[in-house]
């Protein structure tokens, strides 16, 4: 019985040491790409810049304090004004495409298999763009000789009614517009993933029971989406929290989002320092929502049916 033993642990240590050698360029891969980088940032965050915008190692704290407000000249609240900017517009992005992409996913899911995968073909095109040019098309639109505003003057010339064009471009909705846009294909295919699995039987066994479409709904598909709700969330969140391009663009560098912020100070105000603190600050923030949000919800996880 104790050789048994001794040959079974032995056995689990080769396996173990197996495991990690497999494991070991992975590990090695993501330590020099993010865990050497992440500590440098750290490191940079308590430092200065001198007038040439070289950094200097000290540590000081007083990058954390500008990004509170707290300043020599007493208290200035931009800083935290484009932080709650940046986080209420991820929540707005995330629930407007929630709202637009269960339907989507649901009609995809509930249609024949031979037509699903051109529909999800359709769905995943636009991603095959250029993210740059995507944006750029809806200058096009949005512009006040745009698309929409030619589309609804035409309209309103027909009824005879005076129209002004509406100045949709650059700003704050023109930048949601395109957060939607963009990130709407990273909720669609996970809903649909969820939607999909769906057992046949459980709707037939809801229509014996009496349940109408109402019911069906919030019993049934609702509380199995929500595993790809979740998913899909996070995939639309913490990128949205981060991105400058699209505001960039479409908000005609007028509107200024945590992404902008620090953007900027890599490139244009030569201040790393405070850029890798309000990249610390942002990294934070959406860990903070995440953790938050997966522990209330779950990560994906299946949900029974009550």
């Amino acid at each position: 019985m104790a050789t048994q033993r001794r040959t079974t642990s032995l056995l689990g240590d080769k396996l173990a040491q197996r495991g990690l050698l497999l494991m070991l360029p992975t590990l090695t891969l993501m330590a020099v790409l993010l865990v050497i980088p992440l500590i440098l940032m750290v490191i940079t965050s308590f430092g200065g810049r001198d007038p040439d915008g070289n950094v200097l190692y000290t540590f000081s704290l007083q990058n954390y304090l500008r990004l509170a407000g707290i300043t020599d000249k007493g208290f200035d609240s931009l800083y935290l004004e484009i932080l709650w900017k940046s986080v209420v517009l991820a929540f707005q992005t995330t629930i407007l495409v929630i709202i637009i992409a269960f339907p989507i996913a649901y009609f995809v899911a509930r249609a024949p298999q031979r037509h699903r995968n051109f529909l999800l073909f359709l769905i995943l095109v636009p991603l095959w763009t250029n993210f740059v040019i995507r944006i750029y098309a809806w200058i096009m639109i949005l512009r006040n000789q745009g698309v929409l505003n030619g589309i609804l003057g035409w309209l309103a010339g027909l009824a005879g009614i005076p129209f002004t064009p509406f100045d949709l471009y650059p700003s704050d909705g023109a930048v949601l517009v395109g957060m939607v846009y963009e990130f709407l294909p990273f909720m669609i295919l996970p809903i649909y993933t969820s939607l999909e699995k769906i057992d046949e039987s459980l709707f037939e066994a809801a229509a014996d029971l009496g349940a109408n479409v109402f019911n069906t709904f919030r019993r049934i598909t609702l509380p199995l989406a929500v595993p790809g709700m979740v998913a899909g969330t996070i995939l639309v969140f913490v990128p949205v929290m981060g991105t400058f391009i699209v505001s960039d663009i479409l908000g005609g560098r007028q509107v200024v989002l945590v992404g902008n912020l620090i953007q900027r100070q890599f490139l244009d105000a030569r201040d790393p320092a405070f850029g890798s603190a309000a990249s610390l600050i942002l990294m934070v923030m959406t860990l903070i929502i995440t953790v938050f949000y997966t522990r209330r919800f779950g990560f994906g996880d299946e949900i029974s049916v009550a």
